[in-house]
C-alpha cells in the first residue's frame, strides 16, 4: 500500500473518530445548559463526516451496495472473532470490569449486526425486497433489532424506553 493510501486511512479514522467525540461533546453541552456550544459541536462534527466521506471515497471503499454489506459482514466478523475477544481478555487480565462490560456487550451485538447484514445480503442476492421497516436501538448496549423493540433487551437487560428508533 502506498503512504498515500495509509494517510487516506489514518485520516478516515481521525475524522471519524473526530464526528463521534463531537457529537458526545455536544450531548454534554446540552446537558450543562450550553445550547450554542452543542451548536457549535454539532456543525463540526458535520465538517468531520465530510472530510472522511471523501477519505472514503478516495479510497475507493464505497461499492454498491451489495459489495457495502458484503464489506460490512466482514468486518463485523474481524470484530467479534478476533478483535473484542482479545480486548474482552486484557481487561479481564486487568480487573477493569467497566472495559470487560463494553467489550462483552459490544461482542455480542456485533455478532448480530453481522447476522442482520448477512440476512439483508442474501435477502438482496435473491432479488427479493428488502422490508422498509423501523429498527431500534439499545442506548445501553447497542442491541439492534428491526420491526419492535423488545420489552427488555436481551443483550443487557435495558427496559424498552431504553430503545431509540432508526
Amino acid at each position: 500500500m502506498s503512504n498515500t493510501m495509509d494517510n487516506l486511512q489514518a485520516a478516515f479514522a481521525g475524522e471519524s473518530q473526530a464526528n463521534r467525540r463531537y457529537l458526545f461533546f455536544a450531548d454534554k453541552a446540552v446537558k450543562e445548559g450550553q445550547p450554542g456550544i452543542a451548536r457549535l459541536f454539532r456543525a463540526t462534527a458535520e465538517a468531520e463526516t465530510i472530510h472522511a466521506r471523501n477519505h472514503l471515497e478516495v479510497m475507493g471503499e464505497i461499492g454498491s451496495t451489495a459489495d457495502n454489506l458484503e464489506a460490512a459482514i466482514a468486518g463485523e466478523n474481524y470484530e467479534f472473532s478476533e478483535m473484542y475477544p482479545g480486548f474482552i481478555e486484557q481487561a479481564k487480565s486487568e480487573g477493569n470490569k467497566r472495559a470487560e462490560t463494553s467489550f462483552v456487550f459490544a461482542n455480542k451485538v456485533e455478532q448480530i449486526h453481522h447476522g442482520l447484514f448477512q440476512k439483508t445480503l442474501q435477502t438482496l442476492k435473491a432479488g427479493q425486497k428488502i422490508k422498509d421497516e423501523p429498527y431500534f436501538v439499545c442506548q445501553v448496549c447497542g442491541y439492534t433489532v428491526a420491526g419492535v423493540a423488545p420489552d427488555r433487551c436481551p443483550v443487557c437487560g435495558a427496559p424498552r424506553g431504553k430503545f431509540m428508533s432508526v
